[in-house]
């Protein structure tokens, strides 16, 4: 993995809203192919970050490299091939209410490339089913899904162009454990049977310790740690070891052992 090329490079991101300070001088880099996953105590700036990752959001200083491009302070029109090489699952779905399955997972494809209706909805309906949802679902609307399966409709989407890379903020928030183990396997398969580069925000302990192949936490405005969650287990810095060692933590890093 240490060899693999650089996806995304964080270099001295400062960010603030008013007097507040969000990030001050926080750095990380994502290798191609790799589970990255943002952690730490809720307002501590995990999904900010990502939002300026993505160029939804631009922070004071610092610089953000996606694919090599610079993405701080790039315009709409700049950024468009760019933002078709990377896809977004965010935290509530953002799934169109009067739009059905099929039609917000065809969604992009009818926005950003050239085919007929019937290649987009056969091509809408393959990315359904990859992200774990049976074909009857496609005709359904968000209101009429199940949270499990409406983050499933929204990872649908999110991968409906083909991306290199997908961003997972919060995705198995609100899921009961049985669906949000479910969605573990699922992200793992889906890095290994397509090669996708993922970086997730994520409060799920369970998943890090399943899924993910290394993990930065924020904290006190900054990045506290970054390494494999047995090297962040082992941290001596008081929050971290707070996030791990907490009877959530505990649980988790037990559950994990047993396993082996």
């Amino acid at each position: 993995m240490s060899a693999a090329p650089l996806v995304i490079e964080v270099q001295d991101v400062c960010t603030r809203f008013g007097d507040k300070v969000v990030h001050d001088h926080v750095s990380l880099s994502v290798r191609q192919g790799e589970i990255f996953a943002l952690v730490g105590s809720s307002g501590c700036g995990k999904s900010t970050l990502l939002r300026e990752m993505i160029a939804l959001q631009t922070p004071q200083s610092g610089s953000i490299r996606v694919f090599g491009e610079e993405v701080v302070g790039l315009d709409d029109e700049a950024s468009l091939a760019l933002r078709r090489r990377w896809g977004v699952m965010f935290e509530r779905g953002a799934l169109f209410s009067a739009l059905t399955v099929l039609e917000n997972v065809g969604l992009p494809l009818r926005e950003h490339a050239r085919l007929d209706e019937r290649l987009v909805d056969e091509l809408a309906m393959l990315k359904i089913q990859l992200a774990g949802l049976s074909p009857d679902a496609a005709s359904k609307y968000p209101n009429e899904l199940s949270g499990g399966m409406r983050k499933r409709a929204a990872l649908a989407r999110a991968l409906a162009l083909d991306p290199e890379l997908v961003f997972l903020d919060e995705p198995t928030a609100g899921l009961d454990p049985l669906s949000a183990s479910g969605f573990d396997e699922l992200v793992t398969g889906l890095r290994e049977s397509l090669g996708l580069t993922i970086l997730m925000v994520t409060h799920d302990l369970d998943l890090l310790w399943r899924a993910a192949n290394r993990v930065a936490v924020l904290g006190e405005n900054r990045v506290l740690g970054i390494g494999t969650m047995d090297e962040l287990s082992q941290s001596e810095h008081p929050l971290v070891r707070e996030y791990f060692y907490g009877p959530r933590g505990r649980a988790a890093w037990e559950q994990q052992w047993n396993q082996r």
